[in-house]
This record gives structure tokens, C-alpha cells and sequence, in this order.
């Protein structure tokens, strides 16, 4: 089974992925309506439309990854496409400044 802290990590990330894709689509499409205002799309519907296709790629991945009764984080962020690399750099990141707010006198 997926342990909760996963499934609010995998929420999270859904939402963001979805505003990510549709801010692009609406950006595109607010200029195409602009330039040539016969063939506009409702706005609404192209940001729906980014973000479920993108929301869909990941949730495939996800679903492939946990075939094995399982989700690992590391699985979880392959699906997002996160790099081992980069994770283990900003856990690097975040722990160095933990240590500099501990090691801080309080005055």
C-alpha cells in the first residue's frame, strides 16, 4: 500500500503538473485568439484539456510502477521526472540549512 505522506506528496505534485500545463495553453492560446479572433477555442477548455493529458501521462507511469502492490518515492518521482541526482542535491540543500538555523545563537 502507498503511505499517506505518498499520496499528499502525489496530490501535490497532480495539482502543480495540472496549473504548469494549463498556464502554458493559456498563454498560447490567449495570443492565438488575439492574432486571429474566427478560429478562438474557449480558454477554459484548452487549460482543461493541457492539464488532464499531462495529469494522464504521470498517473500511467504511476499506475505502472505500482503494479508490484507498491509505490516507492523514488518511483513516484521517475513518474514525475524527477532525477535521483536532484532529489539527493535539494535533500543535500535542505539539511545544510537545517543545521545552519540549529547552530545560530538565539539572542
Amino acid at each position: 500500500m502507498m503511505s499517506m505522506k505518498i499520496l499528499k506528496d502525489v496530490v501535490g505534485r497532480m495539482v502543480a503538473l495540472f496549473l504548469v500545463s494549463s498556464l502554458g495553453i493559456i498563454t498560447g492560446s490567449s495570443v492565438i485568439n488575439a492574432i486571429n479572433p474566427e478560429q478562438s477555442m474557449p480558454l477554459w477548455y484548452s487549460a482543461a484539456l493541457a492539464g488532464f493529458t499531462a495529469c494522464a501521462t504521470v498517473i500511467t507511469k504511476l499506475a505502472q510502477a505500482s503494479l508490484d502492490g507498491g509505490l516507492t518515492k523514488e518511483e513516484v518521482d521517475e513518474a514525475f521526472g524527477v532525477k535521483s541526482e536532484t532529489r539527493e542535491a535539494v535533500n543535500a540543500k535542505k539539511a545544510e540549512t537545517q543545521e545552519e538555523v540549529v547552530e545560530k545563537p538565539v539572542q
